[in-house]
């Protein structure tokens, strides 16, 4: 099986060697190149297409959400995980809604870092626990309120919102579920506007809520 091809994105050189040996030391991951900034980790990315960039927050050049907003617009397919100081629900917000698969505290332990990065490489969402509850108790949990329990989704749309929420692109879900592009656009639109959600942030909240990304 080939090796998961990472790149890491810290200004602090001492923290990126010691992911570089932590990650490199799994015998399924490969770091493939370091950046300092925000913007040599947009072009890292453009130019070696890796799985995953492993992205802090706070950056010269470009903070890591511009970068990964960049990195979300030109090369979709890789997945970024957020690993930051920053715990506040701003930053998780901001990160998410720019594009990032996965958002962990650099408080977390070496095994949940690793874990992590597989998580989102194979397509899922990874939020540290007590920030996802966090964010829901201080704003999903009112809005979902807000929702009308008579609201219903059809199944299609149910799978389309949980693929939206884990990440994907339309085009991964339109191939995943042997649908046009068009018709995935079709039903993400009927979807949101039933839950009266706006934005891919609000749908991650909506999805954590409903235990939507826990679920196969």
């Amino acid at each position: 099986m080939k090796a998961l091809q990472i790149v890491l994105a810290d200004d602090h050189a001492v923290v990126r060697e010691g992911l570089k040996a932590l990650i490199n030391a799994q015998s399924d991951m490969n770091v493939i190149g370091e950046a300092s900034n925000g913007r040599a980790a947009w072009q890292l990315a453009v130019d070696a297409r890796p799985d995953v960039v492993v992205m802090d927050v706070t950056m010269p050049e470009l903070g890591g959400a511009e970068a990964t907003e960049l990195i979300h617009r030109d090369c979709p397919e890789v997945r970024v995980l957020a690993l930051t100081v920053h715990e506040m629900e701003g930053y998780l917000r901001r990160l998410m809604a720019a594009g990032a698969a996965g958002y962990l505290p650099k408080r977390a332990a070496a095994d949940e870092l690793v874990n992590a990065i597989r998580t989102v490489a194979a397509g899922g969402i990874c939020i540290d626990a007590r920030m996802a509850v966090e964010a829901v108790v201080s704003s999903a949990v009112s809005k979902a309120r807000d929702l009308s329990p008579e609201v219903h989704l059809t199944e299609r749309e149910i799978e389309v919102v949980k693929s939206l929420a884990r990440g994907h692109i339309n085009r991964e879900i339109a191939n995943q579920l042997d649908l046009s592009i068009k018709t995935i656009e079709v039903h993400k639109a009927r979807a949101l506007e039933k839950l009266g959600l706006r934005s891919r942030a609000e749908l991650v909240e909506y999805a954590l809520q409903h235990g939507w990304l826990n679920s196969e």
